[in-house]
């Protein structure tokens, strides 16, 4: 597996992770049995980077973890694990929230480091933004977490090229968490720029798109069934049938490299710097499998290119986000 250098944290993790948000049955059912197989194909071939939050179905994703850890002595020293607090429920009104109070983050992260059977979380995000709070404000909360010793290190979900250089007027920010691929191309207007200017590891979640950028892209059947996408606009008619009709040429390119299309959307990433890793979300081994080799076999400057070609800047029909699910993310361009 194909290590990269986390600047601020010293080490080198496997450019590709696991996004353990698939653990919490966001896109479709799956048992701790199928989770801990995964977990035990990523230590098996050298992934050692774990990306988890306390929402992933309401804390099922990290006992999943923390259940896996307890039953493989010295996993946990193998792993390096982030999870995230911010985003919440009004326990009264049932509404999605956010939150970076300071009491707030410390009961969550508590709360996860019990679910995770750890003493401390190597990275720790704000996975949203409020509004109540300046990122000056949330840096120092962060920061007494890491002088206690429950944090190793800094991240931050969904922000502003601003906002991290504000971070980074407090202290070292060691992660930023962002959606990237070849179907949401944003991070490229600032963002990856900064980040590699300023040392802070770009993260990127979601490399195949939800689906769209695989060889089996969820249909419209499926999706009624999918917590998030059901409400996605490019997974509703007739966006997703326009955007699977998109993505054909680049099956066919795929197809002809020899390649799995989530092979090339995921290299076609890490492709584009080496300050990136990934945390694509899987159910399947054999998936986690087409991960690998994706991180294993990069894209010369021509297939690159061709890539882009194939799906230029701005091609996907709809947004990334529902109106509900823009409400925290900031936008910066």
């Amino acid at each position: 597996m194909q290590n990269r250098l986390i600047p601020q944290a010293h080490i080198e993790l496997s450019a590709v992770g696991i996004g353990a948000m698939s653990f919490a049955d966001f896109y479709g059912p799956v048992t701790e049995d199928q989770a801990h197989a995964i977990l035990d194909k990523a230590r098996h071939v050298g992934i050692n980077h774990i990306d988890t939050a306390n929402i992933y179905g309401r804390g099922n994703s990290e006992t999943f973890i923390g259940h896996y850890l307890q039953a493989h002595p010295g996993a946990r020293e193998e792993f390096f694990i982030a999870t995230k607090a911010g985003i919440g429920t009004n326990p009264e009104t049932k509404e999605r929230i956010f939150c970076n109070e300071p009491g707030y983050l410390r009961r969550e992260l508590e709360k996860s480091l019990g679910r995770l059977g750890t003493d401390y979380v190597d990275l720790f995000y704000i996975h949203r933004r409020d509004r109540e709070h300046s990122i000056e404000q949330v840096m120092e909360t962060l920061m007494g977490f890491q002088e206690e010793g429950l944090i190793k290190h800094v991240g931050l979900s969904e922000i502003a090229p601003t906002t991290l250089e504000r971070a980074w007027s407090v202290g070292p920010v060691a992660a930023v968490q962002s959606e990237y691929s070849l179907a949401t191309r944003a991070p490229e207007l600032g963002l990856l720029s900064r980040c590699e200017r300023l040392g802070t590891t770009f993260v990127a979640f979601s490399p195949v798109g939800r689906s769209l950028l695989t060889d089996k892209p969820r249909l419209s059947h499926e999706i009624p069934n999918l917590q998030f996408l059901k409400t996605n606009p490019r997974f509703l008619s007739p966006n997703l049938e326009l955007n699977i009709e998109a993505v054909d040429p680049l099956r066919e390119y795929a197809k002809s490299l020899g390649k799995t299309t989530a092979q090339l959307a995921v290299s076609w990433v890490l492709s584009k710097s080496q300050n990136i890793i990934t945390i694509p979300g899987t159910r399947s081994v054999d998936h986690l499998e087409a991960h690998i080799r994706a991180a294993n076999e990069p894209l010369t400057a021509q297939q690159i290119q061709q890539c882009e070609e194939i799906l230029e800047v701005g091609w996907c029909h709809g947004d990334r986000y529902s109106d509900a699910n823009w409400i925290g993310p900031e936008k910066y361009c």
